[in-house]
Order: C-alpha cells, then sequence, then structure tokens
C-alpha cells in the first residue's frame, strides 16, 4: 500500500542559510499559513531554506511492483506566477497541496490552460536523467501562442521540471519499475467575467512515480474505430495540447471501454476517412520496411515519443513516411502501435472497423518491439545518447 510521507521520511533536515552545502542539495520552499485576521485570499507566507540529504538508492515507501498510472501524491510542487508585463518570474518549491483559485479565473470559465508531460528516469546508477524536456518547453510556448497565453522561456520550463525532480527524488522508482511522470500546467488563473484572456497565468510542475499507461500493462491493445464522435476539427485546438482536447474525449472512451476496448482510434472530421489519434496517443502502422503516421497538420498532435520513434526508425534503416493514412489500410498492415509519453510505445493486437476486427503481429520479432527497446533503452541510459535527448539531473 502507498503510503504518503511526510518529511521525505526522516530525510530531510532543516539548516541556517549560511550552511556550507551546496546549492544543489538546496532547495528553497515557501510555506504559507494562514493567518486569522486575514481573508481567504490573504496568506502570509513564512520563508526557509531546507536541504535534503536523499541518497541515489533510497525510495519512498511505494509498492514498487504494483504500480499502475495513478496519482500518488509526492512531497514538492513547482510554482510560478507571471508578471503585469507578461514575463514568468522567479518560481519557487512549494509542498504539494491543493492551490486556490478565484471562481471567475480563466481556465475554469474559459479552459485556457495548457499540459504538458515528461518523465524522469532512474539509471542503474542511482542517477536521474530527463528525456527532450526542451521539446516539451517548445511545444508549451506554441500552445500558448495559440491560446492567448504567456508561457515561460524553454530555460525556466526545464530549469522548475529539474527542481520538481530533483525535490521528489526518492519517488522516481528503481530502475525497471517505471519512472516519475512530471505534470507541467500552464493556466489562466487570473479573473475574467467576459471573453478574453486572463490577467494573470500560473505555471505549476507536479509530479507522480507511474508504470504501464494501460491496465492491460505491456499486452498488445484492441483498438476501437470511432464513427460518430470526432476528436479535432480543421483550424481547432487539436494540434496544441490543450486542457479543452480532452474531457471530450471521454464520452467515446468510456463506451469504446464499457464493450471491451482498449482505447478508440479517431478519424478525420471532413471525410471521416483518415487516421487521426487515438484518445492521448499517436498512431503508426507498418507494412514490411515501411512505417506511416498520420502528418502533424494542425489536427493531430506533435508527440515528442512520435518524433523520437521517427528518428530512431530512420536511424535503423525503415523508410517512414508522415502522410494521410485512409482508413483501409488497416487491414493491409503488418503491424500497428501507439506512441505517446505516457503510454510508450504500445502494440496494437486488433482494430475494429465498421464491425470488421483486424488483427496484428505482436511479440518480440517485431518493428515495434525493436522500436521500443531502443527507446528505452536510451531514455533509461542502457543505450549511448549519440542525439542530446538526454538532460542529466545534478
Amino acid at each position: 500500500m502507498i503510503q504518503r510521507t511526510t518529511r521525505l521520511h526522516k530525510l530531510v533536515r532543516s539548516i541556517g542559510v549560511g550552511s556550507s552545502l551546496s546549492s544543489s542539495s538546496k532547495l528553497r520552499v515557501h510555506r504559507c499559513f494562514s493567518s486569522v485576521a486575514a481573508s481567504n485570499a490573504e496568506q502570509a507566507c513564512e520563508q526557509s531554506v531546507e536541504s535534503y540529504n536523499v541518497k541515489k538508492n533510497e525510495y519512498a515507501d511505494v509498492d514498487w511492483d504494483n504500480l499502475g498510472f495513478g496519482l500518488t501524491p509526492t512531497d514538492y510542487m513547482y510554482v510560478m506566477k507571471c508578471s503585469n508585463n507578461g514575463t514568468f518570474e522567479q518560481g519557487q518549491l512549494n509542498r504539494y497541496g491543493n492551490i486556490e483559485l478565484n471562481p471567475a479565473a480563466g481556465v475554469l470559465n474559459y479552459g485556457q490552460g495548457l499540459y504538458e508531460g515528461t518523465k524522469a528516469y532512474r539509471k542503474k546508477d542511482g542517477n536521474l536523467i530527463l528525456f527532450r524536456p526542451d521539446q516539451n518547453a517548445m511545444r508549451m510556448q506554441f500552445g500558448a501562442e495559440r491560446m492567448c497565453m504567456p508561457s515561460p522561456s524553454v530555460d525556466q520550463f526545464i530549469d522548475a521540471v529539474k527542481q520538481t525532480v530533483q525535490a521528489n527524488k526518492c519517488w522516481v522508482p528503481p530502475p525497471g519499475k517505471g519512472s516519475l511522470y512530471i505534470r507541467p500546467l500552464l493556466i489562466g488563473s487570473g479573473p475574467i467575467l467576459g471573453l478574453a484572456p486572463s490577467p494573470e497565468y500560473t505555471f505549476l510542475v507536479y509530479a507522480s512515480p507511474v508504470r504501464n499507461y494501460f491496465k492491460e500493462g505491456s499486452a498488445p491493445l484492441n483498438i476501437y474505430v470511432e464513427e460518430e464522435y470526432d476528436r479535432a476539427s480543421r483550424g481547432g485546438a487539436g494540434g496544441v495540447k490543450s486542457i479543452t482536447n480532452y474531457a471530450p474525449v471521454l464520452k467515446a472512451l468510456l463506451r469504446a471501454k464499457n464493450r471491451g476496448f482498449s482505447d478508440v482510434l479517431y478519424l478525420d472530421s471532413v471525410n471521416n476517412k483518415n487516421l487521426e489519434e487515438v484518445s492521448s496517443c499517436n498512431i503508426f502502422i507498418v507494412k514490411g520496411n515501411l512505417i506511416s503516421t498520420p502528418a502533424a497538420v494542425g489536427t493531430i498532435l506533435p508527440g515528442v515519443t512520435r518524433r523520437s520513434i521517427i528518428e530512431i526508425a530512420r536511424d535503423l534503416c525503415y523508410q517512414v513516411e508522415e502522410r494521410p493514412i485512409p482508413v483501409d489500410e488497416l487491414s493491409e498492415a503488418d503491424e500497428v502501435f501507439c506512441t505517446g509519453t505516457a503510454v510508450g510505445v504500445a502494440p496494437v493486437g486488433s482494430i475494429t472497423c465498421h464491425g470488421k476486427r483486424m488483427e496484428y503481429k505482436t511479440g518480440a520479432q517485431t518493428v515495434c518491439t525493436q522500436l521500443y527497446s531502443t527507446l528505452v533503452g536510451i531514455q533509461t541510459g542502457h543505450i549511448e545518447d549519440k542525439k542530446g535527448w538526454i538532460v542529466e539531473i545534478e
């Protein structure tokens, strides 16, 4: 059973500001205490400096062998506010907990928000690494421009992620037992009544240890082609990671799961003919030496894992095409697989379309397995990173 720690299992020790510990071993934590005389919106904050002396292989009290993809609250989250001139100020680490929002906040009333997903991994030597966080930072900037929001710089984004991981290092699973999923959020936190951009923005980062996204674990997925609902439309926000893209897929997703399927594959909203995305991941089909995936041209999210798999596949001498893929090509494919930060590289065992079930090759001797093994090898430090994808956390 997962138990919440309150002080990093006695690994956190208070020190003075003048301590000789290096800056990398210090956390600047702001604890806020509600004042009796203050209103609900006002707090008096006491700043303190704490160090953590967590050894490389010391862990939180988690049953790592039975870890799924659910929220396991960790100890710290990172918070940064946007100033009046549209730039983000220095952020800070706070204890993980609820946040206060005005009922008129832009994110609550008009859905002005974005999120990202990335992961931290523990190497065999205990060191922690990130995988291509710069790509998430740039994707958030692109999405923020579409949603009329200011965004953190790439350096601010990566620094926030690093601090969050470092502060929660005992929650990073042992090698081979999962990863620390990191969720950066950018929200319109200021109050606004009329339809307009929020007057204030908050960037925050929290984390949770995770393992397999699907209940099937590493078993092949069974996917249903959705014919009634669309995921995104031309000119909309399907190509950015807006929070508004996800709740609308729940109806079709829950219906499919009630029928025994793992997930839903959406078609284009114009002709209901070409493959687009699965609910929370990109899709690839394999025919011989050719790997094809729908082009990310506005209605499809340009996934970081998607991009990485394309590069790895080309390095392995596969032919890769980004193009419109008619749904009829599903019946001709040798393999199908999905990619995403949360799902990794997931093999698809079958797809049901128009009442017809199509089955695909899975197992050890597949393109999917080869690509998955290479990607995970790089992400976990087992394969040398020759592309500059890995970021060490010091």
